[in-house]
């Protein structure tokens, strides 16, 4: 039986998996490393050389310790983060430590876009939100505080390509890995034209991008000195997937019109699988999906369930002796600890904005409803539960624009192991929650692509069929819907309206 080797790239650790046909997960190696270095507060950055050194760790790993199942391996893929620059030189060189999607600094967009272009969106009442766009294209940033260092870059690409770069030697990506600051036409997946309303937006000329293929498309095979580094064989298929979001909704099955692909990951999302193109948010796009010829409306709650981790890190400290005495994680503890309290947190409602979405770009996080009884365990349950009533008001939103009807949610990301994370989605949803076989959904997802384009299946629906299984069904709880629709209703979905104007105060502190 042949097999495909993943390698997924994320944020705090990467894995390389061997999956075999029917999506059962044979082995695999994870290295977790520090998320980012922080020069300044709100800095977030990495170095490239990093991620290449831990792929070639981990490949070589595998190769020595799992002889048996490689040489079945008939092709690979990578799958990444997304809205990550690499910036490289005349040689494809690296420049500069990679700016991550989660760095918090800010373009100066004082500048004036082309009148034509000002004018336009200033009429769709869309200035605030192009304006916060262009704050956050990281590349502008460098334009304006290393004008030098910019001087020399010749490519500008998602940290995807820099691998298909070292493992093959082109320099291409896959039009579904192509997601962040970039001049993209995500509806023709091509490059914006100059002529494009949004074009100035990113301030990008077209000679700093590369060319992009399908999912499915072999970019290259493994060089020899690549080969070298990794231990994989030469000449062993590198298939273009997609990001790791986008895989992820692969792997959880997210290919028909009554289905949601639900991310608890460090940037918590909703996502639908569509043919027909539909923005999400009004002047939102919506991403190519890693299936031809869909694409993946989305909505996204920055920091999502990264605030689990803010919260472990500033009020639970203390659970670590007792979570490693218990043999658990501290997740686990937290998540004990949750149990008793009743759905709505006893009157605490949190709403998840710890970072501005670009529709909102005032927005911050807040929670209201403390009393004397509350509980650091409150305050966690808050979370859990304000991060599903923003990713409901989301998938909403894109059932009314899209004209879709979703009967049930396919869970993935670091929350979705929770059995009592799932039971509280599936009651604030008030939709019967299904997970599959594996937690490393993002890794299935790029599998299916990989076995589909080797010939193993025939289309991606018959690869899922085979190789995508639910295994845990968690229906919504009668008692607790009623709760949670009457927060939901009457309260939560009020509260931006009735906090915006402080939030607008608050940005000009």
């Amino acid at each position: 039986m042949s097999k495909v080797l993943i390698i997924d790239v994320g944020t705090q650790s990467m894995r390389g998996i061997i999956f075999d046909e029917k999506g059962n997960l044979l082995v695999k190696e994870q290295v977790k490393y520090k998320p980012y270095i922080s020069k300044e507060n709100g800095y977030m950055e990495q170095t490239a050389e990093m991620y290449w050194s831990v792929l070639c760790g981990i490949t070589q790993k595998l190769v020595a310790e799992h002889a048996d199942l490689m040489k079945d391996v008939v092709a690979m893929s990578v799958d990444t983060f997304r809205d990550t620059a690499v910036l490289l030189d005349e040689n494809n060189n690296v420049l500069r430590d990679l700016i991550l999607w989660s760095d918090q600094r800010t373009a100066d967009t004082s500048d004036p876009l082309p009148k034509k272009n000002a004018f336009i969106f200033k009429i769709a009442n869309m200035t605030r939100t192009v304006n916060a766009i262009r704050s956050k294209v990281k590349t502008r940033w460098i334009m304006q505080h290393e004008p030098e260092l910019w001087a020399k870059v010749r490519k500008v690409v998602h940290i995807s390509a820099y691998f298909n770069w070292l493992l093959t030697g082109n320099l291409v990506d896959s039009y579904a890995s192509t997601i962040g600051h970039f001049p993209f036409d995500h509806k023709n997946k091509r490059y914006l034209s100059e002529k494009d309303l949004v074009f100035p937006v990113y301030e990008l000329d077209l000679k700093y991008m590369i060319p992009v293929c399908a999912p499915g498309d072999v970019m290259g095979t493994i060089t020899a000195e690549c080969a070298l580094q990794t231990g994989l064989p030469v000449g062993l298929k590198v298939i273009a997937s997609g990001s790791d979001k986008g895989c992820e909704t692969v792997g959880v099955g997210c290919v028909g019109t009554n289905v949601a692909s639900v991310s608890f990951g460090t940037t918590s999302t909703v996502q639908f699988s569509t043919k027909k193109y539909f923005e999400p948010e009004k002047f939102m796009p919506a991403y190519p999906a890693v299936l031809k010829d869909y694409y993946n409306p989305e909505v996204q709650i920055f920091r999502g369930y990264w605030m689990i981790s803010w919260f472990k890190q500033n009020f639970a400290r203390h659970l670590e002796k007792r979570a490693e005495e218990m043999g658990k994680s501290v997740e686990e503890v937290m998540n004990e600890e949750i149990e008793a309290i009743p759905p709505g947190c006893d009157g605490l409602l949190l709403q998840p904005f710890w970072q501005a979405g670009l529709t909102t770009p005032e927005a911050r996080g807040a929670i209201i409803g403390f009393s004397d009884y509350h509980t650091r365990a409150h305050v966690y349950r808050a979370i859990i539960e304000g991060i599903d009533f923003a990713l409901r008001e989301g998938l909403e939103r894109m059932e009314k624009r899209g004209k879709q009807k979703i009967d049930y949610i396919a869970v993935s990301g670091g929350g979705s192991q929770s059995d009592l994370i799932c039971q509280i989605a599936a009651n604030i949803f008030n939709k019967p929650v299904k997970r599959v076989q594996t937690y490393e959904t993002s890794a299935l997802g790029a599998a299916v692509v990989a076995f589909t384009s080797c010939g193993v299946y025939t289309n991606a629906q018959e690869a899922i069929e085979n190789m995508v299984h639910y295994t845990d069904v968690f229906m919504p709880e009668p008692t607790a819907v009623v709760v949670y629709e009457h927060i939901y209703s009457n309260i939560y979905l009020k509260l931006y309206a009735k906090l915006q104007s402080f939030y607008k105060y608050l940005e000009k502190e």
